[in-house]
């Protein structure tokens, strides 16, 4: 059986009622995954690795151009 995912907004969204913000969850069995959406279009939802993730945000808070 499949866990529904628990999603989280940021802090900075406002708490407002508007959806227009980026919102996380995690998944921590195996195999782990992160699931990222936008809270007005909450249908579609991208998938990733926590590794993969680290490296995106290592590279942009660092001010560093995207491989590729």
């Amino acid at each position: 059986m499949i866990t529904p995912l628990t999603w989280q907004k940021s802090s900075f969204s406002g708490g407002g009622t508007g959806d227009s913000c980026v919102e996380l969850a995690a998944r921590t069995t195996s195999p782990t995954s992160i699931h990222l959406r936008e809270g007005d279009t909450p249908a579609t939802v991208l998938t990733t690795t926590p590794t993969a993730l680290h490296a995106l945000l290592a590279t942009l808070k660092n001010g560093n151009d995207l491989p590729g």
